[in-house]
């Protein structure tokens, strides 16, 4: 019986395969994985992780999840509205990347837990996140359907989702953005990284990845309520919202 296949960028790959060949992308780019997001998207990341932490609706003493956190922005983020009374957990299945991160925010002051785990198969109780975050790790998931469940089973009754991922651009700029994705970020990667390949699957992935209204529709199948998606810089990146009720 053959393996099913799932999407590595355009590649058609095992399932058994994809997790370790996004990890092998990240391992080589976390040196300089700051630097690129600041590259790439002319510091708007930023931008849009702010408005990510503005729709969350946390408030002190709340407890956070932030799943494939990598380097710590939303997490740090988090740990600022929910204060020392409240808790942020920072979970990266790379443990790489999840070092980097916790050393990033032990740097700024913040001690909070670190814990390498794979977004599909959450090591936390039901009912126990006022709200989980996980921003551009989505896509890199083999099994997004199953990921989703997992993370609204450990929010609890009214606690927020909220999803920040590369999404489909407004139509008229596509061949502006395709030119930039395939032609100009894997040049600088390879500039910055010495790895063209790694950003070169990352324009692809962005392209395999479900659209606006599909996402939207897979919450809602993993039992998410109220689902909203916000466009955010003409549809390169959209934050989706959804409730557990």
């Amino acid at each position: 019986m053959s393996d099913k296949s799932t999407h590595f960028g355009f590649e058609s790959v095992p399932e058994k395969e994809k997790q370790q060949r996004v990890a092998q992308v990240f391992d080589s780019v976390v040196d300089r994985y700051d630097l690129m997001n600041d590259l790439m998207s002319a510091g708007l990341h930023r931008y849009w992780k702010f408005f990510t932490v503005s729709r969350s609706g946390v408030r002190p003493g709340g407890r956070v999840l932030d799943v494939a956190g990598g380097t710590g922005d939303l997490a740090l983020a988090f740990a600022r509205c929910v204060g020392s009374t409240g808790q942020v957990w920072l979970t990266d299945i790379n443990p790489a990347m999840l070092a980097r991160g916790r050393d990033r925010l032990l740097d700024a002051g913040h001690l909070m837990p670190a814990v390498q785990c794979n977004g599909e198969k959450l090591p936390f109780p039901d009912n126990w996140f006022d709200c989980v975050s996980v921003a551009f790790g989505l896509r890199n998931m083999t099994h997004k359907g199953l990921a989703l469940a997992e993370m609204r089973r450990v929010l609890k009754p009214g606690g927020r989702l909220l999803i920040l991922e590369f999404s489909k651009v407004w139509k008229p700029l596509t061949p502006l953005y395709d030119f930039y994705s395939f032609k100009v970020i894997p040049r600088v990667g390879k500039l910055v990284t010495q790895d063209a390949d790694s950003y070169r699957y990352l324009a692809e992935s962005i392209r395999v990845h479900p659209d606006q209204e599909e996402l939207k529709r897979m919450m809602e199948t993993a039992g998410l309520e109220k689902v909203e998606y916000f466009n955010l810089s003409c549809g390169v990146v959209a934050l989706h919202c959804g409730i557990k009720f």
